[in-house]
């Protein structure tokens, strides 16, 4: 309305002068007013154009918030439902303590995710998420063993209990050091297979599984490890079991063959018992060595122990002067019949290269740390007693 007012207001309105008489304008207004409408036609024209690209910007930009919003939407609601799925197994857990009983077998070797996977199936835990997640934010070892446990238990709850040796049954570990008989009955206890006929499989010479070196004499025989006996359906074969396994890591180790072997064994064993400690048996091996080069008996109190049935700690004077117990290093000379326990690898290794020396005496002087100090002179032997004594008077 305003325009058309404009347009016909420029069309027909005159000016007069303060005289009355017409204004000079109106001579040419004739001719200057078609011009006038023209630019002012343009003018119009070109605002309703900016005006029109100003209203197509704005619902541009109204419709690009609405596409972005609803991507975001379709975006959060996508990301929520994976987190929610995710968080879900992560806590998907029992909350305990569980009902019944479930005897739970951790073979060795296994690893959280497979010991998981069990507990899944066995309907001990709900997830495995949540079995491995409370392993690691507890940073627990998980023992090998036979667990009594519960079904529908809090994952927590069983990774205590199979992080606790104590809880443990139905494996047999066997480390270095041990002998042969407190093996046999940890073994016959475990299995719940009669001692005696671990006794007769031994009478029998394992029944073949022995090699001829060791004359039927199964101590220094058997390998470290862990075994689970519980499984097992004879004394045989959990005395092969032990057996083979430690053939395969002899010939590993590259100890010869033959009487070399049980030699091998022998030195090993003694070695293990009188230091347990591997910065010292190579030095052990050297001394047994020279004693043995030299003629001389070995002296040593492990085997006097061994023989008599009973700790070094234990061992009396008349156990010293026994010369029917052929362990008896102090007076019979040469090495033992037999290993007097089972060596580690690393005195094993000893005995392919023991360490150069001239040392024929040694003395652990102190108990607590195990300091060993060697010799060849027999004065400062008999100072590393007195120091031995001094440091250790319990054990005199």
């Amino acid at each position: 309305m305003s325009d058309n007012f404009d347009e016909f207001f420029d069309k027909h309105a005159q000016w007069t002068e303060h005289d009355g008489k017409p204004s000079s304008k109106s001579t040419h207004s004739s001719t200057s007013s078609s011009s006038t409408a023209s630019s002012r036609r343009k003018a119009r024209a070109r605002s309703e154009a900016k005006k029109r690209k100003q209203r197509a910007k704005i619902v541009l930009v109204i419709l690009l918030i609405f596409v972005v919003g609803v991507v975001g939407c379709v975006g959060y609601s996508a990301v929520k439902s994976w987190h929610s799925a995710h968080d879900s197994e992560i806590v998907a857990d029992w909350s305990g303590p569980g009902f019944g009983s479930v005897e739970f077998t951790v073979d060795t070797g296994e690893g959280a995710i497979a010991i998981a996977a069990k507990l899944v199936k066995a309907n001990v835990v709900k997830s495995q998420a949540a079995f491995t997640s409370a392993v690691a934010a507890n940073n627990k070892i998980l023992y090998p063993g036979v667990y009594l446990l519960k079904k529908h238990m809090a994952a927590i709850d069983v990774v205590n209990i199979l992080s606790d040796q104590t809880k443990a049954g139905g494996f047999l570990d066997v480390r270095a050091g041990e002998h042969a008989t407190d093996i046999l009955q940890r073994a016959s206890s475990l299995s719940g297979i009669s001692l005696d006929k671990f006794k007769a499989v031994l009478a029998d010479g394992v029944a073949g599984i022995l090699p001829p070196e060791a004359h039927g004499n199964v101590e220094g025989w058997l390998e470290p490890g862990v075994y689970n006996v519980k499984s097992m359906k004879s004394a045989e074969d959990i005395l092969a079991a032990m057996i083979k396994k430690r053939i395969s890591k002899l010939d590993s180790l590259g100890i010869p063959q033959g009487d070399n072997r049980e030699r091998a064994l022998i030195i090993a064993s003694i070695a293990e018992a009188e230091v347990n400690n591997r910065e010292y048996y190579g030095k052990v091996v050297r001394v047994i060595l020279n004693r043995l080069a030299k003629d001389m008996p070995l002296g040593m109190d492990s085997t006097v122990a061994y023989g008599a049935g009973v700790k070094p700690l234990k061992i009396t004077q008349a156990m010293l002067d026994d010369a029917h117990n052929p362990y008896n290093t102090r007076i019979h000379k040469g090495l033992t019949p037999t290993p007097i326990g089972i060596a580690g690898d690393d005195a094993l290794l000893a005995t392919l290269k023991p360490q150069d020396g001239s040392w024929i005496y040694f003395v652990t002087t102190n108990l607590k740390t195990g300091e060993t100090k060697f010799t060849d002179n027999e004065k400062e032997f008999l100072q590393f007693r007195d120091e031995y004594k001094r440091n250790n008077p319990e054990g005199n």
